[in-house]
């Protein structure tokens, strides 16, 4: 089986095992920070710019992701793994006065090292795993950060109204301290100096360049974005869909809690699935999947309200796990840390921008209106993308990067 292939290779259950790690940590710290904040400010505005100053690095993913095709990837994984484990502890020694101003920086630090991490790993992951399985892996490493997302927010929550900031900020650390740990027990080949010398000639932008340019790689990003803008659209109109089911605002936690399971489940079934449809026709059909729940959410009761939510977890990871597969299997060696990060930040962004916008629609349109219309949108695209040319960008590893098309 090709799961138990994947638990098998060395490199990749250690690269498992350290997202696994440190992704506790970091969904614990999520939370955590914004609760941290609101408590001691008092200020709700500040609560919400927490989880901004962790997201902002995002926009700079292309540059930032440059960083893991000029260096040895191991290095830098481990490397970025120990410096936010002593940055977390610092967190510890600051005095009450200060320790709110710096744990924005500290949180601002922690977007930066996510961007590098997941762009390091990435391309560590396409050079050591098999073509065949890198969407078993990828879709392992949906379940696992979806798994984390379920249990450790409510752990840090938990030990932060027992204890206060300090376990939670002592668990984060440790949690780096280890995943560096695991890295750093990695046994793969890295690029040449010559190759990475290679690799800084082709600039920051050649991820965009290059997924720009790709007629494997354009449709799956550009479905990816729009799908996430939906997305986001979607979570800001949670609780006025729990108001539609006449359940009190705490019930969107059990909504969240199957939409995480759903998430779970495909994670798994994900690599099977690739080995059977060519990825466009994979993340098509979870668009679709994402797309028909989202429309039937406000007008489903009971059940059918869990039924869809667990449905959108399903659909909804399609097209990202689809999208970095096929980045992963399409990407030269020396340029594919910043396609990597290009494509996740060309994917994060729009969710953000509709999770403040979608707040926005949700004053002057009823939800049973907008989720609907928000649907359609998701059809369109499912279709467009299924319905997309396969096609390959020439893109020779070590090779130069192509030019975007004319217009």
């Amino acid at each position: 089986m090709a799961l138990g292939a994947v638990l098998r290779d060395r490199t990749a259950l250690l690269c498992l095992t350290g997202l696994l790690v440190s992704g506790f940590g970091t969904s614990a710290m999520w939370l955590t920070a914004g609760i941290w904040v609101k408590s001691v400010t008092g200020s709700d505005s500040l609560a919400a710019l927490a989880v901004c100053a962790m997201w902002a690095p995002v926009l700079a993913g292309p540059h930032l992701g440059a960083v893991a095709d000029m260096v040895p990837r191991r290095l830098l994984l481990v490397t970025v793994n120990l410096v936010m484990a002593g940055v977390l502890a610092s967190l510890l020694v600051v005095g009450p006065d200060h320790r709110i101003a710096v744990l924005f920086a500290v949180l601002f630090v922690y977007g930066v090292s996510g961007v590098l991490l997941d762009a390091a790993e990435a391309a560590l992951v396409a050079r050591a795993v098999g073509p065949r399985l890198l969407g078993d892996f990828n879709g392992l490493r949906t379940t696992a950060n979806e798994g984390m997302k379920l249990l450790a927010p409510l752990a840090g929550a938990g030990l932060y109204a027992r204890f206060g900031a300090g376990p939670v900020v002592l668990l984060d650390a440790v949690t780096f301290a280890v995943a560096a740990l695991v890295f750093a027990r990695l046994r793969v080949r890295e690029p040449a100096v010559a190759a990475r010398k290679v690799a800084r000639r082709g600039g920051t932008a050649a991820g965009i360049r290059l997924l720009r340019g790709s007629a494997a790689l354009r449709p799956l990003v550009y479905a990816g974005a729009l799908t996430m803008l939906l997305a986001g659209i979607n979570g800001a109109a949670v609780y006025a869909v729990v108001d539609t089911l006449g359940r009190p605002p705490a019930y969107a936690g059990v909504l969240y809690a199957f939409q995480g399971a759903g998430s779970v489940a495909i994670g798994l079934l994900a690599g099977p699935l690739l080995r059977r449809m060519p990825e466009r026709v994979f993340a098509a059909a979870g668009i679709a999947v994402f797309a028909v729940a989202m429309a039937a959410r406000p007008s489903a009761g009971g059940a059918l309200a869990v039924a869809a939510s667990t449905a959108i977890g399903a659909g909804l990871p399609c097209v990202l796990i689809a999208a970095m597969t096929a980045v992963q299997r399409e990407a030269p060696d020396a340029v594919l840390g910043r396609t990597a990060a290009a494509a996740n930040s060309l994917m994060a962004v729009p969710n953000a921008v509709a999770l403040a916008g979608g707040a926005g629609l949700l004053a002057v349109t009823d939800v049973r209106l907008l989720l609907p219309a928000a649907a359609l949108v998701g059809l369109v695209t499912a279709a467009w993308l299924g319905s997309a040319r396969r096609g390959r960008a020439s893109c020779a590893p070590g090779g130069p990067v192509p030019a975007p098309p004319d217009g």
